[in-house]
């Protein structure tokens, strides 16, 4: 482990910015540039917070940092989802209710009671959390989706909407989860899809009237369908009118298998689209002869026998269009048999035909999904999608209609299909009455208000995000549940005496149907002339508003579905709508957000004020495990957030996630090993750096007040200017890329910038710290502290603690970094910059032709020649250095590349041994804890005739390069003396070493 403990320094500074109100005098800082408006959207309190969470609340924060320091004010206020069914689920498990049934033995209040004690249960491990990942936000000032205020503005979105014709009350084919009861949006449907597998079967529909197709027998429609249990809604049969069908037919009973499926057919005629006959029949000759083909047209209007007669024999439907032959545009042979089974009450395309040709409605399964009452002993009370086996009900349908000899095949089908984004109960498609909004009306503004948003990544605009809106259909946005924003809707129910119709006055009808949309609290009090402080459903249910026909009027059971919420969260946050600033400037969210929480915003906003939601928005993707799953609590495939902190610290966390591909709306797999690399690689190097800085720091007098630390960095040596064009090109490079929003190329340059700082400005300056020259010493000390100093600004958005470190070390002018303004870059040298990087990559190339020659860089070697390149003389003297040779040339060639003399010769054998030695001593040195202060008394004893020559022609730069008084030849030292003693404890240190061919024992 390092010597600098990140994690608990990072505690030490969140402590110094909560005492002294670091956070708040930000806000208080002159802000020239006006407000920078952020909406943050609010997370569910009933779980600790993940890694999606973290990636979140770094981008959160970066950006708010980022602007406050170039001279906004950007309030930050956090927020609680309070509602839905994360909430509903939760307590129905702790009080052990099976569904809404329960819900309603033990009453609204008390469940919604229950489910108010439940919304903030994790809040204070979230208010610790979210501050030690370094962001700032206010929690105290907290805005939730359950406080009066802000259901009230919620109302208010819903009337406004409504009176400009974009809400409406419909029946439409929705899908719903049968665990909650209620109907999701479309958007919330494709959340969460999963590959699942099923039952599929082919029918045998017996036509009543074969003689119209000139046959004589047992004539049958095939249809195939994937959802068995839809079969017994069935009242029609859909074919395309210009299709082609073919009458086969068989004259004896077949049984064959079929892959895992297996085929019935008995003597009589089957009616299949031609083209899907090799798929059906498996290319298999099952049939005895081909009678006839025909097309759609010839089928329409004949009629067949239902497979299931229950609703015939108890509740008799209209009879004038059920079980006939129709035709639809939608049926094609791109697979199944070219028939399509239609069940109104189950499926979108179904609905519409039924509408339009004026079908009978069949609906045999309740909004708990369970099989009505009316299919009789065998089926009622069956679950048509059950959680732990999703193919139990149809495999007793398939079997009900093999045993009536009603089922040509069946087999098990693979396909992703829709499950409830927080049950996980497989969906099903069911017609339902709704409250929507009316999408498709303004689906040309929202489109052309998304092209006015600046995203990140910008593929996401017209990519993900503008394919959803091109297909986004009107919003269904009621529902059947109780915890929630109750729907503002108020409908007259007759007499509310308990009066019987015939009891009444004639002047009053029993149900006038008038509605009346409620905007405010206000509003409600009014017309109720009741005192109203709580808007949730078991208060305001009470609540009755007279009609105008002399009844009274009763809220509507439904409640809003809590995206609309989010969706209104612009307008909702704030006590009044006047302080409502549209659009923000920023906002930030997951991936999957293009179908949430960025959806509504813009559905509501272009509704509302035909206005953008946002400007600016970052998309992240999804964090994974290291193997690609997702992540899971069971499976412990990931390290715990809290551990890693607890590790390395919320910044090699901040660091690394936003120089992964998560930035751009990718899938990032998690790696600790990435994380310490990062950690590593940036952080400890830049302490190290630090450190280093510390160590000759003190030889410089204090700055001034207003002054940058040591006066600035300007020194004229070549490798100053470098360094400080260099940070020049980092302020340009990173600004540019925060102004585009594009964190993950914001944050590169930083890693390489450090990188550059400590391999080649540091260590090729190395020698001019300890330099007796104190005018070129201080310059290079002044330039080190200034680029630190300005470093430390720069970091301060994305690493906020080791920045806040850096800047006190290197005496920062303010009481916080995080008080500073952005840093403005001054003049780049681009001549400058390009020519350090061709003279680093001669340098590589030079170290690798020593790697290929065997010959260590100690070893000073004679002459390099380059060719195809040419530097100043101050960069040939940096690179002699480098390299370690005594002489480079330069010569004309068109590629890069170097040649290396490797003659090694007396005089610069003995350089090199030199070298070894101080190598060793200084290693002894750090072992025995010694600094830069402490002089030493070197003492050697050795019988190689080499090494005597290097003490003696190298006795000064020894003594230099060592930091020794003198040197003693001989094993003895007298331990205390004078000469062994530093200032806080003598030492002495003793080792035999290997230098070349040569032992030589060293000891001081």
């Amino acid at each position: 482990m390092p010597t600098f403990n990140f994690p608990k320094n990072e505690e030490d500074v969140l402590h110094f910015w909560q005492e002294n109100k670091i956070f708040e005098k930000s806000l208080e800082k002159k802000s020239p540039k006006g407000d920078f408006i952020f909406y943050d959207g609010p997370p569910f309190a009933t779980g600790l917070p993940h890694y999606g969470h973290i990636v979140a609340s770094v981008m959160k924060d970066v950006v708010p940092r980022y602007k406050t320091m170039r001279g906004y004010r950007v309030p930050r206020r956090w927020g609680w989802d309070c509602h839905g069914l994360p909430i509903e689920n939760l307590v129905e498990k702790e009080l052990r209710l099976k569904g809404k049934e329960d819900i309603l033995k033990i009453g609204i209040d008390k469940f919604n009671n229950a489910c108010h004690s439940k919304v903030l249960m994790y809040a204070n491990e979230w208010k610790k959390f979210i501050p030690r990942i370094g962001r700032w936000v206010n929690m105290e000032d907290d805005y939730r989706t359950m406080n009066p205020e802000f259901m009230e503005s919620v109302w208010w979105v819903f009337k406004t909407l409504y009176d400009k014709g974009l809400i409406y009350e419909g029946y439409k084919s929705m899908h719903l989860c049968p665990r909650c009861e209620t109907t999701l949006s479309n958007f919330e449907v494709s959340q969460n899809y999963k590959d699942i597998k099923d039952l599929s079967v082919t029918a045998k529909f017996k036509l009543k009237n074969p003689e119209k197709l000139g046959l004589d027998k047992d004539t049958y429609i095939l249809s195939w369908t994937t959802t068995p249990w839809t079969l017994p809604g069935n009242v029609a049969l859909a074919v395309g009118e210009n299709i082609k069908y073919t009458i086969l037919h068989n004259n004896s009973s077949v049984d064959r298998g079929i892959k895992d499926g297996e085929m019935h057919l008995t003597p009589g005629y089957y009616i299949i689209a031609t083209d899907r006959i090799p798929e059906i029949t498996r290319e298999g000759n099952y049939f005895t002869e081909t009678k006839k083909e025909i097309t759609g047209a010839d089928l329409v209007g004949l009629e067949y026998e239902p497979l299931f007669d229950d609703f015939l024999k108890k509740s008799p439907p209209n009879r004038e269009n059920l079980y006939k032959v129709v035709s639809a545009n939608f049926v094609t042979t791109a697979d199944g048999t070219g028939v399509v089974h239609i069940a109104p009450a189950f499926g979108e395309e179904d609905l519409q035909l039924g509408i339009e040709k004026k079908l009978s409605f069949i609906q045999h399964v309740d909004e708990s999904g369970k099989i009505t009452v009316e299919m009789g002993e065998r089926f009622t009370g069956l679950e048509v999608k059950p959680r732990g086996d999703a193919q139990a009900t149809d495999k007793k349908i398939v079997e009900y209609l093999r045993s009536k000899e009603l089922v040509f095949s069946s087999e098990e089908y693979l396909h992703s299909y829709p499950h409830c984004w927080r049950c996980e109960t497989p969906l099903i498609n069911y017609a339902a009455s709704s409250w929507f909004v009316r999408v498709t009306k303004i689906k040309e503004k929202m489109l052309a208000r998304n092209r006015e948003i600046n995203w990140m990544p910008k593929n996401i605009r017209d990519g993900r995000f503008g394919k959803w809106l091109e297909g986004a259909k009107d919003w269904a946005i009621s529902r059947n549940r109780y915890w929630g924003t109750p729907l503002p809707v108020w409908r007259c129910a007759g007499n509310w005496k308990g009066e019987p119709p015939n009891a009444r006055p004639a002047k009053i009808p029993w149900n006038c149907g008038d509605t009346k949309i409620i905007g405010s609290i206000k509003e409600l009090e009014k017309l109720s002339g009741q005192k109203v402080d709580d808007l949730h459903s078991q208060f305001v249910n009470e609540i009755e508003i007279p009609c105008k026909c002399g009844g009274r009027m009763k809220r509507i059971p439904e409640v809003l579905d809590c995206w609309f919420e989010s969706g209104s969260m612009p307008y909702a946050q704030f006590a009044t709508k006047e302080k409502t600033k549209l659009p923000a400037d920023f906002i930030a969210e997951g991936v999957d957000q293009t179908r949430g929480w960025f959806y509504t915003l813009l559905v509501l906003a272009t509704g509302l004020f035909n206005k953008p939601p946002f400007q600016n928005v970052i998309v992240n993707g999804i964090v994974l495990a290291e193997d690609g799953q997702k992540m899971s609590k069971s499976k412990k495939n990931y390290p715990d957030p809290n551990d890693v902190i607890a590790k390395y610290g919320a910044d090699a966390l901040r660091f690394y996630l936003l120089a992964s591909p998560v930035m751009r709306a990718d899938d990032l797999r998690f790696s600790e090993r990435e994380l310490k690399e990062t950690f590593q690689k940036v952080l400890m190097i830049l302490m190290n750096i630090m450190s280093f800085y510390e160590m000759y720091a003190g030889a410089l007098p204090p700055p001034s007040e207003g002054d940058p630390p040591a006066g600035g960095g300007r020194g004229k040596n070549i490798l100053d200017r470098w360094i400080i064009s260099k940070l020049n090109k980092l302020i340009s490079d990173t600004t540019d890329a925060m102004e585009k929003y594009d964190l993950n190329e914001a944050v590169r340059p930083l890693g390489e910038f450090i990188n550059d700082l400590s391999t080649w400005y540091l260590r090729r300056s190395r020698d001019r710290f300890k330099s007796d020259d104190e005018k070129d010493k201080a310059a290079a000390l002044k330039t080190l502290g200034f680029t630190l100093w300005t470093l430390a600004k720069i970091l301060a958005p994305f690493t906020p603690f080791i920045a806040e470190t850096l800047y006190k070390k290197t005496c920062g002018n303010l009481l916080s970094v995080h008080l500073e303004d952005w840093p403005e870059n001054e003049k780049i040298s681009g001549d400058l910059l390009r020519e350090m990087d061709l003279a680093r990559k001669i340098a590589s190339l030079g170290l690798e032709a020593r790697a290929k020659a065997g010959i260590a860089v100690r070893q000073p070697l004679g002459a390099l020649t380059v060719i195809g390149g040419k530097l100043s003389d101050e960069l040939r003297e940096i690179l002699k250095d480098e390299l370690n040779i005594k002489e480079i040339s330069f010569a004309k060639g068109e590629m890069l590349s170097v040649e290396l003399s490797t003659e090694i010769t007396p005089e610069l054998r003995l350089e090199g041994l030199k070298r070894e030695l101080v190598r060793n001593i200084n290693a002894l040195r750090k072992e025995a804890g010694l600094t830069i202060a402490d002089r030493i008394v070197l003492h050697y004893e050795t019988d190689d005739e080499e090494i005597k020559k290097v003490f003696a022609q190298f006795g000064t730069d020894l003594l230099k390069d060592t930091l020794s008084k003198k040197i003693v030849p001989g094993r003895h030292i007298e331990r205390g003396s004078g000469d062994a003693k530093r200032s806080r404890a003598a030492v002495s240190a003793e080792r035999e070493l290997q230098i070349g061919d040569a032992k030589v024992w060293i000891g001081f």
